[in-house]
Order: C-alpha cells, then structure tokens, then sequence
C-alpha cells in the first residue's frame, strides 16, 4: 500500500514538473513571438510620414550699380513668380527603441526631427536690365536665397510643421494599440504611455 502511494506522488510530481515546464516554454515562445510581432510592426511603419502644401509668391527683384563714381546709377530688375511644393516628414526607420521582453515594454528613445523639403518653381517676367549691369548668376542665386528665406517665414507660420505632427501621432497610435492588445507597456523617454489621448502630450 505505502508503495503504491509514494507510486502515485512519484507519477503526480513528474506529471507536473512536465506540464510546469511545457507552460513555461510556451510562455517564452508567446513572449519571444510578441517581440518579433513588435519590432515587425515597427519596421513596417518605418516610412516617411508627409504632408504637403503648396506656396506662391510674386517678388519684385532690384538691383542697382553705380558706374563713374556716383554719376551714373543703372539698374537691372525682374517680376519673379513662385510656385513652391513643400514637404514635412518624419523618417521613422530613424527611430531609436528598445523592446524588454522580461519586463513587456517597448520604450520609444528617440523619434527624428522633422525633415522640410521646399520644391520652389521660378518663372521670370518682364526682365529689365542694362549692358552695363547685366543679370547673371549671381543675381538668379541671390534671388533663391531671398525666395527660400520668405517661404521658410511662411512654413513657420502656416499649420503644416503641426499637421505633420498629426500625422505622426497617428503612427506612434499604431504602437500603442499594439502593445496594449498583447499586455504590453508603452513608453516615451521613460514615461509611461497608459491611455492612447497621452500621446497627444508627447513633446518633440
């Protein structure tokens, strides 16, 4: 009798010490399949997140040259006419994160700075100049300079640096809902993200 007992507990014990074992592996490949699931996803959205608008401007260009001393004055001037495409993006294969699959986190260390493109179009009317003080180069290159100076004013002022943020937090949403659905912790410089509305909070 005592020998059939200590029979059963010997098969119970190993009965469980396998199923223990058998659950804690499949934990590890539930958890190991959760990161690669993560960092996938990660390296999926890993795209240029853009927004576009488009600019016009007409500048008066002048330029005047003194000859004989200050007997003379003559100058050179054009109607410049802009049409300027503009970019602002986000390029999140330069995202730096870090997946602790012990502790269910992704922490997001660092997203990249904006990256503005501007596409100006020129297109030159009435052209007026003399032989003495012709258009040249340089006078094409100064008036590049002058148009992307005032386009960059205009972008700092116009709503597109904040809708390209949009856009971005609308990324960043997609990392959220991903961990929560796996039981995960997101987080931004340390600081946990607990409700999908805090990432609006984020500051870049």
């Amino acid at each position: 009798m005592r020998n059939t007992l200590f029979g059963v507990i010997i098969t119970l014990v190993v009965l469980f010490t396998f199923k223990y074992c058998g659950d804690k592996r499949e934990d590890k490949i539930v958890l190991q399949e959760s990161s690669a699931l993560i960092q996938e996803q990660i390296n999926y959205v890993g795209k240029l997140v853009v927004t576009e608008g488009h600019f016009s401007e007409v500048f008066n260009y002048k330029n005047s040259k003194d000859i004989f001393g200050d007997l003379v004055s003559v100058e050179k001037k054009a109607l410049v006419v802009v049409n300027a495409d503009v970019t602002v993006a986000y390029d999140l294969s330069k995202i730096e994160f870090e997946v602790d699959e012990a502790a269910k986190t992704l922490t997001i260390l660092n997203i990249p700075e904006e990256e503005i493109k501007i596409n100006p179009d020129f297109e030159y009317y009435d052209i007026q100049a003399d032989f003495l003080n012709p258009f040249e180069a340089k006078d094409y290159n100064e008036i590049k300079k002058i148009v992307k100076k005032s386009l960059s004013k205009k972008i700092e002022a116009s709503d597109l640096k904040k809708n390209a943020k949009n856009r971005l937090i609308s990324e960043l949403s997609k990392f959220y809902i991903l961990t929560n659905s796996l039981g995960w912790t997101l987080k931004y410089n340390e600081i946990p993200i607990l409700k999908n509305e805090e990432l609006q909070q984020i500051k870049l």
